[in-house]
């Protein structure tokens, strides 16, 4: 009855996914109106919103102007059932399932948000960042708060400086604009100060670089060119001075994702207009900030094992690019796709690879 019960739930909650998919890029209230179809705009009723069984009884057709349905409707409603009833076998009636569900509803709305868009709203990744962490607070659930914390700064950590490194080098080492008061410019610079000086002193600098910004109006940070050549050489060099490696890497992601998100909250409530005053393209860039964010996310939730998802994402990723020969693709799918299969099998994952190893 627990399964049958959550997969119904999941097909009601992918209904309700599919306004989410549908309004929050037209900035329209996902609360009113009711829904209605999107050719002729006429209220649905209750018989035509029963999830997958009234698609398959209009036929895939608008009951009122005969207008073709998206089957992505009823994907969306199947997936999200499949899901929650995938979470039902792992976790009993309670509130921890009841959570799982909503972190697997975020997954999904993000994913296909991200498909239509190419964007990941600010909304729902801090939406799921928060919850994980109350989550972790209240309940240590599924981690201690403490892990959750640093798993979300150092999942950020990492792909900030993923994405600092591929924008480098696709503008040819060219120094990007940078943005005032903060951006990218700042996380890389609080990646280098928190290997060298530790994170907390890493963060402390690069706010003190977004005070100074924000007071002056003008950009005050370091050069790309020099933080991010600098920052491998601090790790290379970390055991000859007496640190320890892991504790520098751990000081360099923990500072750079403190930043990433920071910065991410601030321009969520102040975006960043695509094309400048002159009405220049903004730098070319490798991987949008939005990925920082999803991925940060999934650290409150997973831990470290959102490395895995990490890999898992991006070898997903460049299967299905490489298949269909695609340069640009949404990677919020596959980092979505990547955080399930590490929250449901991260552990069997981990010990089948230490088994193989000998370990």
């Amino acid at each position: 009855m627990w399964s049958l019960f959550a997969l119904l739930l999941g097909l009601v909650v992918g209904s309700f996914l599919n306004v989410v998919i549908h309004r929050i890029p037209r900035k329209e209230s996902i609360a009113f109106p009711p829904s209605r179809c999107p050719q002729c705009g006429h209220p649905l009723g209750p018989l035509d919103l029963v999830p997958i069984l009234s698609y398959l009884l209009l036929k895939g057709r608008c009951r009122y102007c005969r207008s073709p349905i998206s089957p992505r409707y009823p994907l969306v409603e199947a997936l999200t059932g499949g899901l929650f009833l995938l979470a039902s076998r792992f976790y009993p009636p309670g509130v921890e399932a009841f959570l799982v569900f909503a972190f697997l509803a975020f997954l999904v709305a993000l994913s296909f948000l991200d498909l239509d868009t190419f964007e990941l709203p600010d909304s729902l990744t801090y939406g799921l960042l928060f919850l994980g962490l109350l989550s972790a607070y209240l309940l240590s659930f599924p981690r201690p708060f403490a892990e959750a914390l640093d798993g979300a700064l150092i999942a950020a950590g990492v792909l900030g400086l993923v994405a600092g490194y591929g924008g480098l080098f696709l503008r040819r080492f060219r120094e990007a604009r940078a943005e005032v008061p903060v951006g990218p410019h700042q996380v890389h610079m609080a990646a280098l100060f928190g290997a060298l000086l530790g994170p907390g002193v890493g963060m402390a600098l690069a706010f003190l670089t977004w005070a100074l910004s924000a007071r002056t109006g003008r950009p005050v940070v370091l050069p790309d060119r020099i933080t991010l050549p600098l920052l491998p050489l601090a790790w290379i060099l970390a055991p000859y001075l007496g640190a320890d490696l892991l504790s520098t890497l751990r000081g360099s992601f923990l500072a750079a994702g403190g930043l990433a998100l920071a910065g991410g909250l601030y321009w969520a409530f102040k975006p960043i207009h695509e094309v400048n005053e002159e009405g220049e393209e903004t730098d070319p860039v490798a991987m949008g900030y939005g990925d920082v964010k999803l991925l940060g996310a999934l650290g409150a939730w997973l831990g470290l094992y959102s490395l895995l998802a990490l890999f898992l994402g991006v070898f997903a990723g460049a299967l299905v690019g490489l298949a269909f020969r695609q340069r640009k693709i949404p990677f919020g799918p596959y980092l979505a796709l990547g955080g399930i299969v590490a929250f449901f099998y991260g552990e069997a994952l981990w010990r089948a690879y230490l088994a193989w190893l000998g370990l």
